[in-house]
């Protein structure tokens, strides 16, 4: 039923899109700050990562997600290809390895970590298999309280 609401209520309003990511995670903290919400910091290997590929498919793709993720949360993908055409700009690498030594320091795929605007830790968590994104949602909502 809240899936169906969800639904309903972000396409009435037309702004069923996709969650946004931010591009860098200085426009993370950014927003963070200026909307007053959590960041969600996702640490991946889009293209190699098997896990990693299913939790973006299956819980973060999806419409109920998306809508949620659009109003509640600030996402960064700090994201770790490996295959020579799908590697990122140089400074973007650089930013994920920083981010990768303080936040995902045992190497970790995937890594979501949850935090507030003042980057303190609120939890961490990562693909949980046969799982919804209602229940993915409730996950990260409960390092919130």
């Amino acid at each position: 039923m809240k899936k169906l609401i969800y639904i309903l209520l972000f396409a009435c309003c037309g702004m069923l899109q996709a969650q946004q990511w931010q591009e860098s995670f200085d426009d993370a903290l950014t927003k963070a700050s200026a909307e007053d919400k959590p960041i969600v910091l996702v640490f991946s290997g889009s293209d190699w990562c098997a896990p990693c590929i299913r939790l973006k498919k299956h819980i973060f793709d999806s419409d109920e997600f998306k809508a949620y993720a659009l109003e509640h949360y600030v996402m960064y993908d700090a994201d770790f290809p490996r295959k020579k055409q799908n590697q990122l700009p140089e400074a973007k690498m650089n930013q994920n390895k920083a981010l990768a030594e303080k936040y995902n320091t045992k190497g970790y795929f995937p890594l979501v970590v949850v935090m507030d605007k003042d980057q303190h830790i609120l939890g961490t968590t990562g693909f949980v298999a046969r799982t919804s994104p209602e229940k993915y949602i409730n996950t990260l909502n409960k390092f919130l309280k």
